[in-house]
């Protein structure tokens, strides 16, 4: 695991400064205490990364749940109530993974994650500007398109015109020329530079300009500041920790808080974990099964010691991956560096402008939404282009699961057009004897998806034709379509029109029993 360190701890330190106002941000948003961001953080990086199958994956608190977690905690009346349903849905997660569910992440179209993973860049983006600029009435981690502040994504980016901070404006223009020198120019110049990373520069830029212009007209005010919890001493700090209530263990509000828990949080998991391998640059590929199982460990150990649930998140997965990550250990190292930070650092810590990180996330977001990408699922046809706008523009306008399901009934309506269309074969040969010859041969796989093609074309036959029905290479034939041919017989008789049928039996014309015809037909593999 430690062979690519020199690749893996400069990944790391990218991820632990994209993560830590996350875990901040989202903790904010759905109303919890902002160490129990840090909490689940951390053990999303060192126990999840520990026992997870992926390399390159990163867990913590995801943005799609704080609204949930926000509602559950008012619901079940305190934090330490919602902490126990936190633990519970871990427990079902690793049941989840038991029964193999991870299967279910294999069933999304590559249009769909290509969607979701450009859709949360456009969507990192958006949200950054106003940081960029030094407004943060809303929380870093609120990626919902109505925001907790009471604006939406767009009219929070027009509000930031009237409150653009001059320092913190400052600060992140210098620090996305830092970002941009660093990996355009710098990054090739000589290896020291790929072992120190740019944002890390571009941080310690942040820190010292803080430090040299404060209280002056150019300085940053505090809430333009990372804001992280600073104990005065280990006893207050361990106050910070809280534990679940088990006397509501019976309490079925909790139970069901538990099961919405593990079946989002594995839901995004499972996206999550299909994008970041479709990053990857050597391919690898996840066990989900495995995944649920770290998961759901991951989700008990944080709700017992005051963490918000955790998910493999793609914002800092693809942080990761972009910052030449190879291994697991990047995901665990991040975990460690959060935890003695905010032990022996958090004063230095809460020095760090947030519009520098906002410059950082900039970064990661464009990565993901590159305009070339648009072009490339065009060049493929419609039938990839319109799920992946779709998703894009459900996750831009409500929410990540709620705009991957969008695409995903786009893509279902594609696929059962395209199955409509693909029933059948049709050949009008010529017209002999009197009547039309036409020939049709059904599809290897014919379902009820088909009925009203083949109805359709049957009902336009003319009249005085004769019908070669071909079945030999049908595999699977719905009784549905059987009956369509044993209906439509009687209107054949009447019509003048034949219908001989051509199978592995051999041939016949009209026969009186088309369902016990096929009935008769030998058993295929």
């Amino acid at each position: 695991m430690f062979k690519n360190l020199k690749s893996d701890l400069p990944a790391s330190i990218v991820v632990f400064f994209v993560a830590l106002p996350l875990c901040l941000g989202i903790a904010l948003a759905s109303g919890a205490p902002l160490f129990s961001g840090l909490i689940a953080g951390i053990v999303g990086g060192i126990v999840v990364g520990s026992l997870s199958g992926s390399q390159i994956g990163v867990s913590g608190p995801a943005a799609g749940l704080a609204a949930i977690v926000l509602a559950a905690i008012a619901t079940l009346g305190s934090f330490e109530n919602f902490l126990l349903a936190v633990v519970l849905g871990g427990v079902i997660q690793l049941i989840f993974g038991i029964l193999k569910a991870g299967v279910i992440g294999y069933y999304f179209p590559s249009s769909v994650i290509k969607g979701m993973l450009t859709g949360i860049g456009i969507i990192i983006i958006l949200k950054q500007i106003p940081h960029f600029f030094g407004y943060n009435a809303d929380p870093e981690g609120d990626f919902a398109f109505l925001q907790v502040d009471g604006e939406n994504t767009f009219s929070g980016i027009i509000q930031t015109v009237k409150y653009i901070s001059p320092g913190a404006t400052i600060v992140a223009l210098v620090g996305l020329g830092i970002l941009i020198l660093w990996e355009k120019v710098l990054s090739k110049k000589a290896k020291l530079f790929t072992l120190i990373q740019g944002p890390l520069v571009a941080v310690i830029f942040g820190i010292v300009y803080f430090v040299l212009t404060e209280g002056t007209r150019f300085g940053i005010a505090s809430d333009n500041l990372v804001s992280v919890p600073a104990p005065e001493d280990a006893s207050s700090f361990l106050a910070q920790f809280t534990f679940p209530n088990f006397s509501e263990i019976t309490n079925p509000q909790i139970w069901i808080v538990a099961f919405t828990i593990a079946l989002v949080a594995s839901l995004e998991t499972l996206l999550c974990v299909e994008a970041t391998d479709k990053l990857d640059p050597q391919k690898r590929v996840t066990p989900t099964n495995r995944e649920l199982l770290a998961q759901g460990t991951g989700n008990i150990m944080s709700g017992l010691i005051g963490g918000l649930p955790i998910t493999q998140v793609i914002v800092r997965s693809s942080a990761n991956i972009q910052s030449g990550g190879k291994t697991k250990a990047s995901a665990i190292i991040h975990g460690f560096f959060l935890l003695i930070s905010i032990i022996l650092i958090p004063k230095l810590l809460n020095k760090i402008p947030l519009s520098v990180l906002a410059a950082i996330l900039l970064v990661v977001g464009y990565k993901l939404a590159k305009p070339a990408l648009f072009k490339k699922m065009y060049a493929l046809g419609w039938k990839q282009f319109v799920p992946f706008t779709v998703t894009v523009t459900g996750i831009i306008f409500t929410d990540l699961l709620i705009g991957i399901g969008l695409g995903l009934a786009v893509g279902i309506v594609v696929i059962l057009l395209k199955s409509y269309q693909n029933s059948h074969f049709l050949h009008i040969e010529d017209k002999s004897n009197g009547k039309h010859k036409i020939k049709m041969t059904l599809a290897e796989e014919v379902t009820f998806f088909n009925k009203g093609a083949i109805l359709k074309e049957l009902d336009n036959l003319p009249e005085d034709t004769y019908l070669e029905l071909d079945v030999r290479k049908t595999r699977y034939l719905d009784n549905d379509i059987v009956e369509i041919l044993e209906d439509f017989s009687e209107k054949a008789r009447n019509r003048n029109i034949t219908i001989k049928i051509i199978s592995e039996r051999g041939e016949v014309e009209n026969p009186p029993s088309y369902i016990q015809f096929f009935k008769l037909r030998p058993k295929t593999t």
